[in-house]
């Protein structure tokens, strides 16, 4: 039962995060967040003068291994309140934790909100909403996400066994 609050707690946190870090194009175009537009979105912003210079990108791998830490420390706390006395059971509600929040993020987020805010939209693309439904991106990050909270299971998982 516990596991299931602290799914929810994580996931009402995420989309807030998400929330607030939209809004304008100067907070849609940030890191890791302007990778996950289109491919025609991102043409758009590079051919704005204005929109161009602002775009702050970080390395694949380097935004990847933050993620790690970042999701890997709060995956850690949480699994402090639910630890088990196994490697197995540990492993088993990090794998809820993580695998769960990441499919909140591809389902409700990445598909039902994000397509359809218009939070995210970018000056010069207002009105072409069918730019920002196509969901390839969206997937490609929910598929890293499996990998990254395997990893972040087996890792803290392990650590909780020894505590």
């Amino acid at each position: 039962m516990l596991i299931c609050l602290e799914l929810i707690v994580l996931c009402l946190l995420l989309f807030l995060t998400c929330y607030l870090n939209t809004g304008s194009d100067e907070k849609n175009i940030r890191s890791a967040s302007f990778r996950c537009y289109p491919d025609e979105v991102q043409r758009i912003v590079m051919a704005n003068p204005a929109l161009r210079d602002k775009i702050r990108t970080a390395p694949p791998a380097l935004t990847f291994l933050s993620n790690l830490l970042l999701f890997g420390s709060l995956l850690f706390l949480c699994g402090i309140f639910v630890r088990a006395d196994n490697f197995r059971g540990n492993l088993l509600n990090l794998l809820i934790l993580g695998q769960g929040l990441n499919a909140f993020d591809f389902l409700v987020i990445d598909l039902l909100w994000w397509r359809n805010t218009k939070r995210v939209r970018i000056t010069g693309t207002k009105n072409m909403a069918n730019l920002y439904r196509d969901p390839r991106k969206h997937f490609i990050s929910f598929l890293k996400g499996i990998v990254m909270f395997l990893m972040i299971a087996v890792i803290d998982g392990w650590i909780l066994s020894l505590l």
